[in-house]
């Protein structure tokens, strides 16, 4: 193997376990400890930060904890919830689908602060979380 070769390979490898995050599995939760989560929206010409607890749903419908009026938005297009320890998102079968990083959310996986979520036009980043009092 050439020197470069062994480079490239160590680079792969050390990203891939930067990339690594907890997934859960789908299906009833149990959650114990409610959480509250912080996002920073940006959707048009606006930005603006919004607490909710978990569960939380992200929509078009004004049933949903946060509202976003896209129509490339579903009524219920995304969710956060938290297993006492974590903060998961997962997407709700939207029509055009939850992007975590710039990649497709296909099952719950875990948010780190910092992360962006796109959601049709709107892209929020996860501030953080605390458990409710």
């Amino acid at each position: 193997m050439r020197s470069g070769s062994v480079e490239a390979l160590f680079a792969m490898a050390l990203f891939a376990v930067a990339a690594l995050r907890v997934r859960r599995p789908s299906g009833p939760t149990g959650l114990a400890v409610p959480a509250t989560i912080e996002l920073e929206v940006a959707e048009r010409d606006t930005t603006r930060r919004v607490e909710g607890s978990c569960p939380f749903v992200v929509g078009r419908s004004s049933e949903a904890d946060l509202l976003i009026l896209d129509p490339e938005v579903s009524r219920r297009h995304a969710r956060f919830e938290n297993d006492g320890r974590t903060i998961f998102l997962s997407d709700l079968h939207s029509s055009n689908g939850t992007f975590l990083n710039g990649r497709r959310v296909r099952e719950t996986i875990e948010v780190r602060p910092g992360d962006h979520i796109d959601v049709g036009t709107a892209r929020m980043t996860f501030v953080g979380s605390k458990p409710c009092n």
